[in-house]
């Protein structure tokens, strides 16, 4: 699939009117009304088949994690701390996604490119708050199978319902904080003329590209934003599995340890794949030679992993499998 869209992207820029590119002289100007996001760059009789792709994958990803929330809230083996995290994971993904790949949807169907200044900005916002959002529960779930896998007797006595409440309303006061530092910031920035937005959604770095002041602010931005959300969250999931594979490895019961890989392979089939497309976002920056790399990691970031985090996650899991056939049977 993704070698498709691959071929099918070309680097050809969507037509502009004439009317706004009109509008698009050199000088800067302090303010803009709105910005145009190009999208997929891909040819308009190609429109139709890739508007249907992207609105099934959406549809699979909105179906899945919708149904891993109602499972965890029915079935009762599932109120654990690791499947109560996973719920939010599953919320978060549904979340940040619909944040942009509706408003794609109707930029492919009706042609419209445009994208009023308010709505760039809040949904700047919303996806931002989701993905740190995510990260630091992605932290949580990594400190969870730590625990239960190097202080096993002491995991009801650490991971206590309590503690898992209040480090999820932690988590959404910090990324509710942190996104509205950056969203402040960047609300006291000018923008140039030209208000084309390379991408499918509002991105922060993509924004801060289009300022035309303070360059070290935009620099600043980005690494802080970049270290918040990919190394520090990576490096301590890393962390934790150091621990664990050492852990591992002194157990002979190769029952134990095969039930151990098979929790922990989940987690970090989910990080390497979540990471690695917001690292490209992120660390490597834009040109035109890297936009159709750029097109695909942010394709892979807001779709596809969203929509196999389920699959992954819960595919090879006993009790998920149990609570899906009760709920099936009933």
């Amino acid at each position: 699939m993704l070698t498709a869209i691959s071929q099918s992207l070309t680097l050809r820029t969507p037509l502009i009117p004439s009317r706004e590119k009109s509008s698009m002289r050199p000088e800067n100007q302090s303010s803009v009304s709105e910005f145009l996001l190009l999208g997929l760059p891909i040819q308009p009789e190609q429109q139709g088949m890739f508007f249907a792709l992207f609105l099934g994958m959406y549809l699979t990803m909105v179906k899945g994690n919708l149904l891993i929330i109602l499972l965890i809230r029915l079935d009762s083996r599932l109120h654990t701390p690791m499947y109560f995290f996973l719920s939010h994971v599953a919320f978060s993904d549904v979340s940040f996604s619909s944040v942009t790949i509706p408003k794609m949807l109707i930029n492919m169907h009706t042609q419209d490119q445009s994208i009023p200044y308010v709505d760039c900005i809040s949904q700047m916002y919303f996806f931002t708050f989701f993905v740190c959002l995510n990260n630091l529960l992605l932290i949580v779930i990594a400190y969870d199978r730590f625990v239960a896998i190097c202080h096993p007797l002491h995991y009801t006595t650490i991971m206590r319902e309590e503690l898992c409440i209040l480090l999820v309303v932690g988590f959404r006061f910090f990324s509710c904080v942190h996104v509205l530092l950056h969203t402040l910031l960047l609300s006291r920035l000018s923008f140039c003329a030209d208000n084309t937005i390379p991408y499918f959604f509002c991105d922060l770095t993509a924004l801060l590209k289009l300022t035309s002041s303070a360059i070290y602010l935009k620099e600043l931005v980005i690494f802080t934003e970049g270290g918040v959300l990919v190394v520090l969250p990576l490096s301590a999931i890393l962390g934790s599995y150091v621990s664990i594979g050492a852990t591992i490895l002194k157990v002979p019961s190769t029952k134990w340890i095969c039930k151990a890989l098979s929790t922990c392979g989940s987690h970090l089939s989910v990080v390497f794949l979540y990471y690695g497309t917001l690292a490209i976002i992120y660390f490597f920056p834009s040109s035109n030679n890297s936009q159709i790399k750029d097109i695909i990691a942010s394709v892979m970031y807001t779709v596809v992993t969203a929509m196999l985090n389920p699959f992954i996650y819960n595919l090879r899991n006993r009790d998920m499998k149990l609570a899906l056939g009760m709920l099936y049977k009933g």
